[in-house]
């Protein structure tokens, strides 16, 4: 039951750092939300690292958001980088 929370807080996470980062994402809404929830797990297990890994699902969801904005910021200056024409 704790991946399906943790998929579900992803998805959110996700949305709500897509609405923090605002602008063209190659990829749309829905990479934005699967990168989210790969941020929320990185933002988790960074959380419980720290020692902040007890914080209920509201600490779950921050550390999620963070995470999210974390791997979101990566992957646009990958995809950006990628896009760029070698002259």
């Amino acid at each position: 039951m704790s991946i399906i929370w943790a998929l579900i807080i992803g998805l959110v996470a996700g949305a709500i750092a897509k609405l923090i980062m605002p602008g063209k994402d190659p990829g749309g809404i829905i990479v934005t939300m699967l990168l989210g929830v790969a941020g929320s797990f990185l933002g988790t297990f960074l959380a419980s690292m720290i020692g902040w890994g007890d914080g209920g699902e509201a600490g779950h969801l921050i550390a999620g958001i963070i995470g999210a904005i974390i791997i979101l910021a990566i992957y646009r200056m990958v995809a950006r980088r990628n896009n760029t024409p070698v002259a």
